[in-house]
């Protein structure tokens, strides 16, 4: 094949670059800026039919665009209205969708602050457990059949039997259950009431609810009343919403519902016959317990019989639970019927107040005799057994004190005082009202607590009910100190590490927040002292957390921090790795988020380094990338703060500590190398180039810190960026020597990359990554000064051979796409003035001065390089490769077009060959053609490009046919 001499076009790149500017032309906005409102103009055409049509267009400027069929139906549509009449599955959708707004309306009653009994249903279950074992009653499930044809009375009379079996033998009881399997058979019952009442066994449903009921006042396994409390009224809950929505799905007329607020008046005849049925029902339950929870779950339900009947209803359920003689199932049982009322009637405050003081005056007989055997038989404590009431009580106190005013807490603490000040209810007290009342009110708090009889409840509970309050509002200034040394008396003389570490984690926070580092110091200390016998820390890792997390929440100056004497002793407790680390990540956070300057304090430094020690120092084999990957975002955010000024050679220092403290984090490593890259170039800058000896010393150093370092990543295309990168740097310091050793290092990596790599855990090709890699080096090499030593070229000679020599897909062009890059490279070369330069390093155009023979060496490499890409084309002449073999040919022809010199005729006749090649079997884009015919013929018309006039004229269109 005859060999085509490339000749590159001479090019003067400043006249281009003035060519190629934007026309500056001056603007008038006038009225118009960028962040006023935009006023959209909606234009309407009515379009008539199609005989004599005429339009007529008008506009409107208006915000908001109105149907003019919905305005004329009125908000109803009479095809959806049939379609609703004909299609169940259209009214079932439009109850439910009714049912979601009134729940949100019923909670939304209650306002956003008022914490829900379902954020407290988990905290429940989880405290209150047992490992005794239980019984629970399970009723028949069996059905008597009726015929369709029997009389009312009949039916009525049967229905009657059915709910008398209940209690005349026909449940069995199953005994030595565990707690789970406990739990299961109440969700058994639980799912056994939706089947029933979705098969219409209206009965079936209300034995299963009164079954479930009476299990509320059996107290054989105490503990565990309160969990057992929250599953049965999970249970009665889901009864009353049934009941409920049901008689709401009968008042529907025309398919219309009901509004939010409707009155009695609205309801029809047979939603309150429904109704009134079911209190009947109810009403005829033998059992107190059974009977009062049953009518509390339908009390929403007295709205569709009367105004008032919510309003009478609570008064007399309320005087109903003084019959229950256990004051443990009492308690619940005011409890919910607080939970329901505060549902159905928030506004009826009068008689949850009445409920509680019902409570109150029947408070003593948790002390009496009968409770007391019964304690005995079950082998448990009275601390044990006050916290039973616990939830119950806090429940009904939130439930007085939502939005209640402060005389309230008042009158509250007056009575808790009249009852001896008993702990129990002060702690529920604490807990119910607005911390802001509380903390008001500290010192009289702390008096009560002194006078509190400590055999029932123990003291530490309610200084830590009251730090909680503390934590959230601010006391008087003046009892500040007062307060803490009263409450630190007595957690301090705990005995028992996990009381002290309950109450201490409270009152640290109030102590950052109201005291300096030494108070902080002071608990710090007392804390290790306490925690450090016998390794008592390791069963309060969680509660240890969070002093820390307070910690540093409140000192955000983390060199006033680390100069609290205890802080690093504290973090010593933390003795598992998973726990310790999880400390050291939620410090470095902090840091990273609140520190706002770099620093060089070494206090910081060595604590902060010890701290990412500690992170770096987790990671093994089995550490999964994500925490990798955080690790190293934390660390290198540190490293990011860390500035010593002008003093760059302790700068340089602290990398190389750092380097060997976190070698196995190769995100960490990758941030050491551009850092050290970026205090080269500082040095750079302060110097203004003009390097001393000194400082050229030190940038030497910096470039040998990253090509010692660059070798141990494992990511390839790393390592090629890195030693890219790194050799820019090493060339703009005038470090030529060194550059040459990245650029080398660069060039023997190459035929290492591999066919496939590893991104986002997925194996995608690398030839694009190659490519792209390979280009900005190209780039670099313009710029690159050759060896006295080493020849001419001697960097682009090898890069072409390992190119070469490279195993390339069959399916790619990479190669070629490559080659005609290199090209490009080689006709900027060949410029009697580069396009750019590095300051003070002389590139090739100063080195040879435009020299014969090296214009020579250009010439023939570029020989070399045209004959790999036309005979990459002709391996392209197969049917199945000739729409590739049409791109590379209009790529090629388009390159020699922008870099070659068209008045010498052999690149003429090959450019042409090349346009003919790329149209010859249809697969060029017509449009791609002619605008680059277009194109020749516009360039034709600039100075000394005439001949691109013969050009366009030898350059015929072919269509696709």
């Amino acid at each position: 094949m005859a060999a085509f001499p490339w000749h590159a076009r001479s090019r003067n790149y400043v006249s281009e670059s003035d060519v190629c500017k934007l026309e500056s032309v001056p603007l008038d906005f006038g009225d118009y800026h960028p962040l006023k409102p935009i006023t959209v103009t909606e234009s309407k055409t009515k379009k008539m039919s199609r005989k004599g049509s005429t339009s007529s267009t008008s506009s409107s400027s208006s915000s908001s665009m109105m149907d003019p069929l919905s305005s004329v139906l009125d908000g109803t549509d009479p095809l959806s209205l049939f379609a609703a009449a004909a299609d169940p599955l259209t009214t079932a959708a439009s109850m439910d969708g009714v049912r979601k707004k009134r729940d949100k309306d019923d909670s939304s009653a209650l306002g956003s602050d008022f914490e829900q009994w379902s954020s407290k249903r988990g905290e429940i279950l989880a405290r209150y457990t047992t490992t005794e074992k239980l019984s629970i009653v399970s009723g028949s499930s069996s059905r008597k059949a009726t015929t369709s044809g029997s009389a009312v009375s009949e039916k009525v009379r049967t229905r009657l039997e059915e709910l008398d079996d209940l209690e005349e033998g026909s449940q069995k009881e199953l005994l030595n259950l565990t707690q789970q399997d406990y739990m299961n058979r109440i969700e058994e019952l639980n799912q056994s009431l939706k089947d029933a009442w979705s098969s219409d066994q209206k009965v079936k449903a209300l034995k299963i609810v009164i079954q479930c009921s009476k299990l509320l006042s059996d107290t054989t396994v105490i503990q565990f009343y309160p969990s057992k409390f929250v599953l049965i009224t999970d249970i009665l809950d889901t009864f009353g919403k049934l009941v409920y929505e049901r008689i709401l799905s009968m008042c529907m007329d025309n398919r219309v519902s009901l509004s939010d607020n409707f009155s009695p008046e609205t309801v029809n005849d047979t939603a309150k016959e429904t109704c009134l049925n079911w209190f009947f029902k109810i009403a005829s339950i033998r059992e107190l317990i059974p009977r009062f929870y049953v009518e509390a779950a339908i009390l929403k339900c007295n709205k569709f019989l009367s105004k008032t009947g919510i309003s009478e209803c609570l008064p007399r359920l309320t005087s109903v639970i003084r019959g229950i003689g256990d004051p443990l199932v009492a308690v619940y049982a005011r409890a919910y019927l607080c939970r329901v009322g505060m549902e159905v009637a928030p506004q009826l405050k009068e008689s949850l107040n009445k409920n509680f003081f019902d409570f109150l005056l029947t408070f003593k007989q948790i002390h009496g005799d009968t409770v007391q055997n019964q304690l005995v038989v079950q082998c448990v404590e009275i601390p044990l057994y006050l916290t039973l009431y616990s939830p119950a009580i806090d429940w009904i106190l939130q439930c007085i004190a939502y939005r209640a005013p402060e005389i309230l807490l008042t009158e509250m603490m007056e009575r808790c005082k009249k009852l001896g000040n008993n702990a129990l209810l002060l702690n529920s007290i604490m807990s119910a009202f607005r911390a802001e009342f509380i903390a008001a009110r500290s010192m009289d708090f702390i008096g009560m607590i002194k006078e509190c009889d400590e055999s029932g409840f123990p003291k530490h509970l309610l200084f830590r009910s009251l730090g909680l309050n503390l934590a959230l509002a601010d006391p008087p200034e003046n009892d500040h100190l007062q307060i803490l040394n009263e409450a630190w008396k007595v957690i301090t003389k705990l005995k028992n590490p996990q009381d002290y570490i309950n109450c201490a984690e409270v009152w640290v926070e109030y102590t950052c927040r109201h005291f300096t580092k030494r108070e902080v110091n002071t608990v710090l200390a007392d804390v290790i002292k306490h925690m450090t016998p016998d390794r008592a820390f390791e069963d309060a890792y969680p509660q240890l957390q969070s002093i820390i997390q307070k910690v540093i929440t409140y000192i955000n100056d983390f060199s006033l921090l680390f100069s609290v004497e205890k802080f690093l002793p504290f973090l010593d407790m933390f003795q598992k790795e998973s726990v310790r680390v999880e400390v050291c990540k939620c410090i470095m956070e902090s840091f990273i988020k609140h520190q706002q300057e770099s620093t060089k304090d070494p206090v910081i430094l060595n604590a902060l380094l010890h701290i990412c020690k500690t992170m770096h120092d987790s990671v093994n084999a089995l550490t999964l990338e994500d925490e990798k990957r955080l690790l190293a975002a934390l660390i290198n955010g540190f490293i990011k703060m860390v500035s010593f000024g002008r003093d760059f050679e302790q700068q340089l220092s602290f990398y190389v500590e750092a380097r060997s403290m976190f070698c196995n984090l190769e995100p960490v490593l990758v941030q050491l190398i551009h850092s050290v890259n970026q205090l080269a170039m500082e040095t750079r800058k302060v110097m203004r180039g003009n390097h001393s000896r000194k400082t050229a010393a030190f940038v030497r150093a910096c470039v040998a810190f990253c090509f010692i370092t660059i070798p141990s990543l494992s990511s390839i295309f790393t390592r090629l960026n890195l030693y890219l990168h790194s050799g820019q740097v090493a060339l703009a310091n005038q470090c030529l020597s060194q550059a040459d050793a990245f650029f080398k290092a660069a060039v023997s990596l190459v035929p290492e990359v591999p066919k496939m790599i590893s991104i986002d855990g997925k194996m995608r090709p690398s030839d694009a990554f190659l490519l792209e890699f390979l280009c900005n080096f190209f780039s670099t090499l313009l710029v690159v000064p050759d060896h006295p030593e080493q020849g001419v070229l001697f960097l682009v000679r090898g890069l072409l051979n390992v190119i070469q020599d490279y195993t390339w897909e069959d399916n790619s062009d990479d190669k070629v796409r490559i080659y005609t890059n290199v090209l490009h490279l080689l006709s900027a070369m060949t410029q009697e003035t580069y396009i750019y330069h590095v300051d003070k390093v002389d590139s090739n155009d100063t080195l040879y001065g435009g020299d014969s023979k090296f214009l020579a060496e250009i010439s023939k490499l570029c020989e070399t390089v045209i004959a790999q890409i036309l005979d990459h084309l002709k391996t392209l002449g197969k049917e199945e490769t000739l729409k590739r073999q049409s791109q590379l040919a209009l790529y090629f022809f388009n390159t020699i077009l922008a870099h070659g010199d068209l008045r010498n005729n052999k690149l003429n006749q090959l450019s042409v060959n090349l346009w003919n090649l790329a149209q010859k079997h249809g697969f060029a884009d017509t449009k791609t053609m002619v605008k680059t015919l277009e194109y020749i013929k516009r360039r034709s018309k600039q100075p000394d490009m005439s001949h691109f006039t013969d050009l366009a004229l030898r350059l015929p269109l072919q269509s696709r046919t």
